[in-house]
């Protein structure tokens, strides 16, 4: 089991410089968590590749359902008080933080390509290169 972040999970579906890596960390470990709050941030995304006209409206909405799919029954909530014990440790926001408070919880690593994260939290960030 590993906690991935939203980009992690973008790499998977959207293709481009990273996709490989995150195909081979699902082929190696595909026991994926993530707060719910990544259904916001994926929506996010979606939304960017939506208004550029990279995606139709219908792949959008396939994508953010495969996505869901994939994450079925893996969504963890983060305690709030480890969640906030973090930002207050570093300077990453509430957001991030929700994604390394679960893996602490869960005591497995964060595979994220947030190099912010990385430096503030190298007991439990892993880089998606280095999951491998």
């Amino acid at each position: 089991m590993i906690v991935v972040d939203t980009n992690v999970i973008a790499y998977l579906y959207l293709p481009g410089e990273h996709t490989a890596a995150a195909e081979a960390l699902l082929e190696r470990d595909p026991d994926w968590v993530a707060p719910p709050l990544w259904r916001s941030e994926f929506r996010n995304i979606l939304a960017g590749y939506l208004r550029r006209g990279m995606l139709s409206f219908e792949q959008a909405l396939a994508l953010q359902e495969e996505t869901e799919a994939l994450l079925a029954g893996s969504e963890r909530d983060a305690d709030s008080r480890q969640v906030l014990e973090l930002v207050r440790t570093s300077d990453c926001s509430a957001y991030d933080c929700e994604f390394v408070a679960l893996a602490q919880a869960l005591t497995v690593p964060l595979v994220t390509m947030d190099a912010k994260l990385l430096r503030a939290f190298p007991q439990t960030a892993m880089a998606l290169a280095a999951a491998r």
